[in-house]
């Protein structure tokens, strides 16, 4: 009771037996792992929890929605050379978030004047 406990997120996030190379920078060692940004992975410690977690992510997370609502909103958009719908390769790749195998090339036309 009344006791405060210390999590050592430093030495959880340099642990040669949870991580390869664990000093070494390398982002890409996330890339294909199944990490829900909501969820409380192993992966998310460094950001911390609850009311002491990182304010930048649930920012980050904030800011992406915005920014895609606002390119929604304010454009339309149109396929290059008069391709139809039809004529799209929606081919996809096998990882975390299953992207395309080609990327979708659009023309935006800015539609709001003010």
């Amino acid at each position: 009771r009344k006791t405060r406990v210390i999590i050592n997120a430093w030495a959880i996030g340099r642990d040669p037996s949870a991580w390869t190379e664990p000093d070494r920078f390398f982002p890409e060692r996330f890339v294909g792992s199944n990490i829900d940004l909501r969820g409380r992975d192993f992966q998310l410690i460094p950001f911390g929890s609850g009311r002491r977690g990182c304010p930048g992510l649930q920012l980050g997370l904030t800011v992406v929605r915005l920014v895609l609502a606002q390119l929604l909103h304010c454009f339309d958009w149109q396929l290059p050379n008069d391709m139809l719908p039809s004529q799209l390769d929606m081919t996809e790749e096998f990882s975390l978030v299953t992207p395309r195998s080609t990327p979708l090339l659009t023309i935006p036309t800015y539609r709001l004047h003010i």
